[in-house]
């Protein structure tokens, strides 16, 4: 699994990567699709409910980027990158130089029952 960012608002309907809304443009320390994007995840289940938690995402701007305003989950490893899920924060977010933004999955990304 990997995340990206983007500054247009996901919507039901985008369900691949190449149809999702677009990724940030290469520059000021983001890479489209980084492996370094990558999240380390694990899933479990329990009578019927599912957990899926992984390792927190750290973006590191070295000369700035964004804006950005959603972090979109997705399947780099299947064939038609699938869209999992989204995060919206709120309002739009620019990462000035040496600034981090993390993504933090580390107890949860998601609970499905």
């Amino acid at each position: 699994l990997r995340v990206y960012l983007t500054n247009t608002q996901p919507v039901v309907g985008n369900t691949v990567y190449s149809t999702g809304p677009a990724d940030l443009t290469t520059g000021g320390g983001y890479t489209q699709k980084d492996a370094l994007y990558d999240i380390a995840n694990t899933y479990s289940q329990t009578a019927g409910l599912g957990t899926l938690a992984g390792t927190d995402v750290v973006f590191t701007a070295t000369t700035g980027f964004g804006p950005f305003q959603f972090a979109v989950l997705f399947n780099d490893d299947a064939t038609a990158e699938n869209l999992i899920g989204w995060w919206d924060y709120g309002t739009p977010v620019t990462l000035a130089a040496l600034e981090t933004f993390t993504c933090d999955f580390s107890t949860s990304v998601l609970t499905l029952q």
